[in-house]
């Protein structure tokens, strides 16, 4: 990174950067620290997040107002029953010399909000997600790279399950974090609707610029790890495949399939940026345990048994831990 004269000195940058962001975020979200502290490791770490949660915690709003501070181009998507493929990343029109140009869709962004993801059928979340996994679409055969960086959040409705469509189990674990956003407490919620029943009006000033961006990203991934760290991580997710020979008892009796080697290699990208962000220069544990439940919790699936007794997948986790 060239404007810094070192990457000690670039790691702190980071830590300055996010402080910043934090700041500003909070003059228009209230309280959602940790949601907010998520969204943005991922960013860095160049990985997606599903935010889960039921309609009214400013799902929207959080993700508008971290585009706005970012200096970033932001696109949202409203997923319906009826959504097409083409709806969202474009299609070949016929000009007046009649020649056909290729006509970008709202994924043509660096941030893209999908709003309830699980409302839209398959194919049109395929499409989504071949732009998230290739960082490009394919119309007509042709390919188009999507601009950088380029950065899907996406919200699910935990509650209304009439005629949604969820998520594939294959097709989640594409998004780096499942976030869970919870109810504000009563003091938040007072804050919230004094901020947002009044008449004042919140200027965000601008933090970092794409590039500025791209180049953190490339830092994280920079961070050295020490051994006895990642193999902490590789282990962590390999305990959570039942049937074989790490497996607790734990997960042999409630899971049914466990994390793939991505949710590995997730652990270790969000603890780098996790200790980064904490202003540390290599992570150690307790990183990857500060992002282990928003990394693993999609990517395990309950059995039966786990389901009649009440076990959740955050259980099964925290007793890993």
């Amino acid at each position: 990174m060239a404007e810094y004269k070192s990457d000690v000195e670039a790691v702190d940058a980071l830590a300055k950067s996010y402080q910043e962001l934090k700041s500003e975020i909070s003059k228009v979200i209230v309280g959602q620290d940790e949601v907010v502290k998520m969204v943005i490791i991922s960013l860095f770490s160049n990985g997606h997040s599903l935010l889960v949660g039921v309609p009214g915690l400013a799902k929207t709003l959080l993700v508008s107002t971290i585009a706005e501070v970012l200096d970033l181009d932001f696109k949202r998507i409203q997923f319906t029953p009826d959504l097409m493929p083409s709806d969202i990343t474009g299609a070949e029109i016929l000009d007046e010399d009649r020649h056909f140009k290729f006509n970008k869709g709202p994924l043509f962004s660096n941030i893209v909000l999908a709003d309830e993801i699980n409302r839209t059928p398959p194919k049109t979340q395929a499409a989504l997600l071949e732009a998230m996994q290739e960082r490009s679409v394919t119309v007509s055969g042709v390919r188009h790279s999507l601009p950088a960086p380029f950065f899907v959040l996406a919200t699910q409705n935990p509650i209304e399950q009439e005629g949604t469509y969820p998520l594939p189990e294959a097709q989640l674990d594409r998004f780096m974090f499942n976030i869970p956003l919870t109810y504000p407490s009563y003091e938040e919620e007072i804050a919230v609707v004094k901020s947002t029943t009044g008449k004042q009006e919140v200027e965000l000033k601008h933090i970092l610029s794409a590039m500025q961006i791209m180049n953190f990203q490339q830092l994280v991934r920079k961070i050295p790890i020490a051994d006895n760290v990642l193999e902490y991580a590789v282990n962590l997710a390999t305990k959570t495949r039942p049937g074989t020979e790490r497996a607790t008892g734990d997960v042999n009796n409630y899971i049914s399939w466990g994390a793939g080697p991505r949710a590995s290699q997730y652990l270790v990208l969000g603890a780098k940026c996790h200790a980064a962000i904490s202003g540390k220069y290599s992570p150690d544990m307790e990183d990857v345990q500060a992002v282990a439940n928003y990394v693993l919790r999609h990517r395990i699936v309950r059995n039966y048994k786990a389901e009649a007794e009440g076990v959740t997948e955050e259980d099964v986790i925290l007793q890993l831990l």
